[in-house]
């Protein structure tokens, strides 16, 4: 039985949500400091589950939001595979965040960061690998499930068109 539009754009939304809850919880039981970059990463699964929630209330534009979905999940991807690389070059010299003049990304995080601290402070280094799970770090992980994501957009802005 093949899943409506409307209940893919749904799961899809499920999903994001359920990382950025899993990820908060996993990083209040370790006791694990979130960098900027984990942040941002959070917030683009938010932004991420709030395109596929649009989808789900109005499926007549799928394609639009398929595809601000996939844009954010590439974003996403961007951030984790540069966070991966930070912490697989922890030695890269001067290009960590956290250090010199604040990012545009820093800059954002530190915005949500004031507002709402419980759920978006940064105060972790981005090069730390403090959680590891099969040899892999959170960012590692977060960069496999994005590209899950823009497969899942992909595959939406093509169901979106045959309606």
């Amino acid at each position: 039985m093949p899943f409506s539009l409307r209940s893919r754009f749904a799961l899809l939304a499920l999903a994001a949500l359920g990382l950025t809850a899993a990820g908060v919880v996993i990083g209040e039981m370790m006791r694990l400091q979130p960098c900027p970059l984990c942040i941002f990463q959070r917030l683009l699964y938010l932004l991420l589950a709030l395109f596929a929630v649009c989808g789900v209330l109005s499926p007549g534009y799928g394609r639009l939001w398929g595809v601000l979905a996939g844009l954010t999940a590439a974003g996403g991807l961007a951030t984790a595979a540069y966070q991966s690389w930070l912490q697989f070059y922890p030695d890269a010299g001067g290009l960590a965040c956290g250090f010199g003049e604040p990012t545009l990304i820093e800059q954002i995080v530190d915005w949500f960061g004031v507002r709402w601290p419980e759920l978006f402070m940064a105060t972790g280094f981005c090069s730390s690998k403090d959680w590891l799970f099969l040899g892999l770090s959170m960012a590692n992980w977060s960069a496999l499930v994005f590209l899950a994501f823009i497969a899942a957009a992909v595959h939406l802005v093509i169901s979106s068109g045959r309606r």
